[in-house]
């Protein structure tokens, strides 16, 4: 920001920023080297590539924010807070733009501590207008500690340190509060460990398969059986249209309790290919499919290709199958979110790896009872890649103020209740259960009935009136 705040041309200002954000988005994304290595002798090489295509592409936000700033404002003090603006209104925008991607967003840096419940009124994009106005707030000071204005100075670190003391005191209490009383509803999560090289190789999908069975069937250790059982993101080597043997298998391990699984779906098209499809399948009480959820918010160029998808294949084009799961053809996107009634267990939003980053697919027009997450974090290899995914889910449950469970193949898998709070956990490379009650859902927070809306038109408001208010000091400048 101090940078910034001296930069007087925008190309400089871009620079800059482009270079912090680089740095940042560079150690924030490093695991996104993890699914090339899947398959190393096919895809490693690609590894660097991505990685600073990633970082580079994202700290195109920055470069742009600086640019502002620097456009914008006469003064350092000026250019300071416009920076700011300008990363929060770039950062909103970045959830969005092409499909999306809110990873490492500013306000992320508080998840884990009490001032994450501000997100139940303000949602992730103001964490990070805290965020950034602290870091203004303290860049100030600097400045005018420079210039020898020291009271002044004193007072831009002394607010500071009050609003964060104030989002810290009040994020306390909150969670202090005394939470509603757990439900009677047992649940059990299947994480199997199935390392992603090893998931779908004919010597071993049968293993894992049967490592998932046996769990399910384990007596608990209290013994109150489940209501419900949770298997992983795309936990069983076959189709749902082709599984009438495997399910039946599985719902006998479950027992008679409600059986949520991952699974591929295909739909055949006549005269035409497949159609393929990353869903969520519930089985009753009696093994039959009850409920199915196919997942509507894609990976790009993990799930599917944008634009090239349908080169994939043809001669000369073959490497492209690579970047896709379902390969070659990628998998379908569903028709969007929804909730699923399951009668004594209530309605619950499923949301399939990846869609938990973006607050907006947690929002339902019918409020649910509780999310269901299911993951398959062995792509993110068992650095952080995982762990900032499971941040993000805790971030989720204190937006809406809903519980949160949440099935990982290799971890980590976890019960989070309706302020965030990890209740139980099941850590990354370990194969096992979770048991637990579900959490009770707290009332609608204001973040779960405004969304960003407020955030959106506020910040589209603002640059707007900043760009016309500088363009008639442009054309006055230049006239006189």
């Amino acid at each position: 920001m101090l940078a910034v705040g001296r930069s007087r041309r925008p190309w400089a200002g871009f620079g800059l920023a482009w270079l912090a954000g680089f740095a940042g988005f560079g150690l924030a994304l490093i695991w996104i080297v993890e699914p090339f290595f899947v398959d190393p002798d096919r895809h490693a090489w690609m590894a660097p590539f991505a990685l600073i295509l990633m970082a580079g592409g994202l700290a195109l936000f920055w470069g742009l924010a600086g640019a502002f700033a620097a456009w914008g404002g006469s003064r350092p003090l000026a250019r300071i807070w416009l920076f700011a603006l300008a990363v929060l209104a770039l950062e909103a925008l970045r959830g969005h733009l092409f499909t999306g991607f809110p990873w490492a967003m500013l306000g992320h840096v508080w998840i884990g501590t009490p001032v994450a419940q501000i997100a139940a009124v303000s949602g992730a994009l103001g964490l990070s207008a805290l965020t950034l106005a602290l870091s203004a707030g303290l860049a100030t000071g600097w400045v005018r500690a420079r210039h020898g204005r020291r009271w002044r100075a004193g007072l831009s670190g002394s607010l500071v340190v009050a609003v964060l003391a104030a989002g810290w005191g009040w994020g306390s209490a909150r969670i202090a509060a005394p939470m509603p009383e757990a439900s009677q509803v047992r649940l059990r999560v299947v994480q199997p460990n199935a390392p992603q090289a090893l998931k779908w190789h004919p010597d071993h999908a049968q293993t894992f398969f049967d490592r998932h069975l046996d769990l399910t069937g384990a007596p608990a250790p209290d013994g109150r059986a489940p209501d419900m059982v949770i298997w992983s993101e795309t936990s069983v080597p076959f189709f749902l249209d082709n599984a009438t043997g495997g399910l039946d298998l599985a719902a006998e391990a479950a027992d008679g309790a409600v059986l949520a699984l991952g699974i591929q779906r295909r739909e055949s098209a006549p005269g035409g290919p497949a159609a393929y499809f990353n869903s969520l399948a519930v089985l009753d009480n009696d093994g039959a499919v009850s409920a199915v959820y196919d997942k509507h918010h894609l990976v790009p160029f993990g799930e599917y290709v944008p634009l090239l998808g349908g080169l994939a294949g043809r001669p000369g084009f073959e490497w492209l199958s690579g970047f896709a799961a379902r390969a070659l053809t990628g998998y379908t996107p569903g028709p969007g979110a929804r909730v699923l009634e399951l009668g004594d267990l209530g309605r619950v939003l499923p949301l399939i790896c990846y869609e938990a980053i973006f607050p907006r697919h947690s929002r339902a027009a019918q409020r649910p009872d509780w999310i269901l997450q299911i993951t398959n974090d062995a792509w993110f290899g068992d650095w952080i890649g995982p762990f900032q995914h499971l941040a993000q889910a805790r971030l989720r449950a204190i937006e809406q103020g809903l519980p949160l469970v949440r099935a990982a193949n290799t971890g980590v898998s976890a019960v989070i209740d309706a302020r965030g709070g990890v209740v139980q956990a099941l850590g990354m490379g370990r194969a096992g259960t979770l048991d637990a009650d579900l959490p009770a859902a707290l009332e609608p927070t204001p973040y779960a009935r405004w969304g960003d809306g407020p955030w959106h038109i506020g910040l589209g408001l603002g640059i707007f009136a900043i760009a016309v208010s500088r363009w008639r000091q442009n054309r006055l400048t230049r006239r006189g």
